[in-house]
């Protein structure tokens, strides 16, 4: 079964879900509560404070997608969630540290008892996409995992992506995404030009996916790879921290979290800097 078929939004993946929020949230709160200073750079132009506040308002946004409340006007690119994002910064000024893990830790029991309602379906998300309510929950889940990275980083503090945590992100919120996003989202028009690939992405623990890029479009299909230019094995948690530039391909290589094989094994690098996730 693909990884888009078995992760559809089946009650067991918000179940899954719900349970990796549950174990990473007090962490990230202690993390955010112990920044010694919320003016610290961490990622791109943002302090450690300006990460913390963008999180809490992920848990404002998701929770109201599930309830079924208005979220944020944004569209779902680098650009148009870049956008999105300083509006919102400029329109909360808060980055006390301890204030903003109080916060988080309010919003994730909001979220977490709106989750436990949710049904089968599909709710309305950013820019209008329609995603499973467990989409939605594995998107506040990477979206802690990724900037519990970002904030960890910049304090010198450890933070640990569990691979399975790290293969929910990917496979029940990533890959739907991509599903229902138009196929031009993710990619870099400037860069993508008439370039095209197909390469299958195995991730350990996971299904099998395979990621078509075409002259600026990016889709993803279902079933056995054929006639594809690379494969790509990962450990989920370096896939997370490769796909949003957090990490070089290179140290997974390296490391022994990545391999890439095929008949245009290059292709897989160039494909990288074509793409462009938010």
């Amino acid at each position: 079964m693909s990884p888009v078929a078995a992760h559809s939004g089946a009650p067991d993946t918000m179940a899954q879900a719900r349970a990796a929020l549950r174990d990473v949230v007090p962490s990230l709160v202690a993390l955010v509560r112990g920044v010694p200073d919320a003016t610290t750079a961490s990622v791109g132009a943002w302090t450690v404070g300006e990460v913390a506040a963008h999180l809490s308002h992920s848990f404002r946004a998701d929770t109201d997608a599930l309830a079924g409340r208005p979220v944020p006007d944004a569209v779902v690119t680098k650009a148009g969630i870049a956008e999105s994002t300083a509006r919102l910064l400029t329109e909360d000024c808060e980055r006390d540290p301890a204030v903003l893990a109080d916060r988080i830790a309010a919003l994730a029991v909001e979220f977490d008892d709106v989750a436990s309602r949710s049904r089968p379906g599909t709710v309305e998300w950013l820019q209008g996409v329609r995603l499973p309510p467990s989409a939605v929950a594995c998107h506040l889940l990477n979206e802690c995992l990724i900037h519990g990275h970002d904030i960890a980083k910049a304090a010198g503090r450890p933070w640990r992506i569990q691979p399975h945590h790290a293969l929910l992100a990917v496979e029940a919120f990533l890959i739907p995404l991509l599903a229902a996003l138009p196929p031009t989202a993710f990619v870099d028009q400037e860069k993508a030009g008439s370039f095209r690939a197909r390469v299958e992405l195995r991730l350990r623990g996971g299904g099998r996916t395979v990621m078509v890029l075409d002259s600026g479009s990016l889709t993803v299909e279902e079933g056995d790879a054929r006639d594809v230019d690379a494969h790509i094995w990962a450990d989920p948690t370096a896939f997370v921290l490769v796909f949003i530039r957090r990490q070089g391909v290179g140290k997974a290589i390296l490391d022994g979290k990545l391999a890439a094989w095929g008949t245009r094994p290059w292709k897989l690098t160039r494909m990288l800097t074509v793409l462009s996730p938010p």
